[in-house]
C-alpha cells in the first residue's frame, strides 16, 4: 500500500507541475476561423490570417468533434494553407479551426531519460505523463554562433572496433553512415547506441517501420541502454509533418542535454526520410521539383538541421551527431547523399559487397574518413593505423591477380606483406552484434596483429 501512494502522490505532483507550467502560458486572446475547402493534402482557412505566421499550429474541429492538429505551411491570396498532422477524415466546410496558444516548444526534464516520445514531445511509451520542464525549447532553432562554438576534442568510444581504429569520431563531431537497403546501418547504428560511453543518447527514429520500435527497445537497447536514452519515434506511416517534426524534436532534445553539460550522442535513422518529407511538403505546396524530385527547400533545411550538432558553446557540452543516409540505387553520388557529404565531417561507407562476403558491420575502410581524426589521434595510434590502411589497399589493388592465381609470391614485398595480413585484418574489422570493443581494446589488438609496439 505505501508503494502505491507513492505512485499515486509522484503521479499527482507530476500532473500539478505540468497544469501550472500550462497556465502559466496561456494567452488572453484566441482566435478561430472556418474552413472553405480542403484541396489533396491541404486544409483551406480563412478568418484568422493577421493571427498566424508561417509554422503556427492550430487545430481543426472535425465534424464528429474530433480534434486534428495543423501548421500553417503557405498563403494564398486571402486563404491560409494548413496541412494535418494526422488524417483528413471528417474535415469539411465550416469546420472550425482554432489558433493554439502554444508555440512550437517543447519543455524538456532531466526525467526524460528512459523514455519514448513522439513528434510533440508526448510520452508514448505506456508509462504515464512526462514531467515538464521551466525553460522552452524550440523545435527549430539556430544553432550556436560558429566564432562562440568550443573545438572539436576527446574522442568518443562507440564499442564498435573498425570505427573506434580507423574512424576515431570526436565529442561534437557529426558523422553520416551510408548505405543502401539492407546492407546494416540500422545494425551499426544500434550496436553504438547501446555500447557508448557518451553521457546520454538522443536516438531519432525517422519515419522507422513500426514494428521495428519494440525491437530495439527491447533486443537492441535493452534496460540499461534504454536508461540512459531518450527515443523520439514517427513511424512511416504518420504524415509527412509528424517525420519532419520527429528529426527537429530530438535535435531540441539533445540541445537541452548539452546546455546541462552533458556530452550527448544524438543519432537520426535516416536523414533521407527526414528529406523525403520535407520533398512531400513542398511538392503540396507548389515548389518545383530540382534535382531527382527533391525541391530547393530540401537542401535548405538539411544543413539547418545538421549544424544544430556539433559543439556548444564554451562551457556546455557537445552533441555528437550519428546520421544515417539510405543511398538510392546503391548511388553515393545521389542528391541527398552528396548534399548531407559535403555538411558533416567525415562518413561511413556501408559496401554492399563486403556485406554479402557476410562480413559485418560492411564498412569499407578506403572509402570512409574521419575528418577529426588526424587531430585526435596520437603519432602512434596514427602511425599504426596509416600501416593496416597501406596493407588493405595494397590486397584491394591486386585482389583479382590474387584471385585468379595472376600474381606470384615475391614479385613486390608490399603486395607479400599485404596478402599476409588482409586476412587477419578482414577478421578485425568483423563485429558480432553483441559484442562490444573499448577504444583501448581495439588499438591493443591492431597492434597484436601488425606486431607493432603500442602503449595505450
Amino acid at each position: 500500500m505505501v508503494g502505491i501512494f507513492k505512485f499515486r502522490r509522484a503521479f499527482l505532483v507530476t500532473d500539478f507541475e505540468n497544469i501550472a507550467g500550462c497556465i502559466k502560458n496561456l494567452s488572453a486572446v484566441s482566435y478561430f476561423g472556418r474552413v472553405t475547402a480542403v484541396q489533396g493534402l491541404f486544409v483551406e482557412v480563412t478568418g484568422i490570417r493577421s493571427a498566424l505566421t508561417i509554422g503556427d499550429r492550430c487545430h481543426v474541429t472535425t465534424v464528429q468533434g474530433k480534434k486534428v492538429p495543423c501548421e500553417l505551411v503557405s498563403f494564398r491570396k486571402d486563404k491560409l494553407l494548413l496541412m494535418p498532422y494526422g488524417s483528413l477524415e471528417g474535415i469539411g466546410p465550416g469546420c472550425r479551426v482554432d489558433v493554439e496558444n502554444a508555440k512550437p516548444v517543447i519543455y524538456p526534464h532531466p526525467s526524460w531519460c528512459g523514455r519514448i516520445i513522439n513528434a510533440f514531445g508526448e510520452a508514448i511509451d505506456g508509462k504515464g505523463p512526462l514531467v515538464l520542464g521551466d525553460k522552452p525549447y524550440y523545435i527549430k532553432s539556430s544553432p550556436p554562433p560558429a566564432q562562440k562554438r568550443a573545438r572539436v576534442k576527446g574522442k568518443v568510444d562507440l564499442g564498435v572496433r573498425a570505427v573506434n581504429t580507423f574512424l576515431t569520431v570526436c565529442k561534437g563531431q557529426r558523422m553520416g553512415i551510408f548505405a543502401g537497403s539492407g546492407v546494416g546501418k540500422s545494425t551499426l547504428m544500434s550496436m553504438m547506441a547501446k555500447n557508448t560511453d557518451s553521457d546520454i543518447a538522443v536516438i531519432g527514429l525517422i519515419g522507422e517501420r513500426g514494428r521495428e520500435a519494440n525491437e530495439f527497445v527491447e533486443d537492441v537497447l535493452g534496460a540499461a541502454g534504454l536508461e540512459k536514452s531518450v527515443l523520439v519515434l514517427a513511424t512511416s506511416d504518420e504524415s509527412p509533418l509528424m517525420r519532419r517534426q520527429a528529426a527537429y524534436t530530438a535535435m531540441a532534445v539533445a540541445e537541452y542535454f548539452r546546455d546541462q553539460k552533458k556530452n550527448v550522442l544524438c543519432m537520426m535513422d535516416s536523414i533521407t526520410r527526414f528529406a523525403m518529407a520535407q520533398r512531400e511538403i513542398s511538392l503540396s505546396v507548389g515548389e518545383p521539383p530540382a534535382s531527382k524530385g527533391y525541391t530547393p527547400s530540401v537542401f535548405a533545411e538539411l544543413p539547418k538541421l545538421l549544424e544544430r550538432a556539433g559543439p556548444g558553446e564554451k562551457g556546455s557540452g557537445t552533441i555528437t551527431g550519428l546520421f544515417t543516409v539510405l543511398v538510392d540505387g546503391d548511388d553515393h553520388n545521389e542528391p541527398i547523399s552528396d548534399a548531407v557529404r559535403g555538411i558533416l565531417d567525415g562518413h561511413i561507407v556501408l559496401d554492399r559487397s563486403i556485406a554479402e562476403r557476410n562480413r559485418f558491420p560492411a564498412i569499407n575502410i578506403l572509402r570512409s574518413i574521419s575528418r577529426t581524426m588526424p587531430d585526435c589521434d596520437t603519432p602512434e595510434e596514427a602511425a599504426m593505423v596509416a600501416k593496416a590502411r597501406k596493407y588493405i589497399a595494397s590486397y584491394e589493388d591486386m585482389a583479382e591477380l590474387i584471385r585468379l592465381g595472376a600474381y606470384k609470391k615475391g614479385s613486390n614485398s608490399e603486395v607479400d606483406e599485404a596478402i599476409f595480413y588482409y586476412p587477419k585484418l578482414e577478421e578485425f574489422l568483423s563485429q558480432k552484434k553483441n559484442e562490444c570493443i573499448t577504444l583501448s581494446e581495439g588499438y591493443k589488438q591492431l597492434s597484436d596483429i601488425l606486431n607493432t609496439p603500442f602503449q595505450p
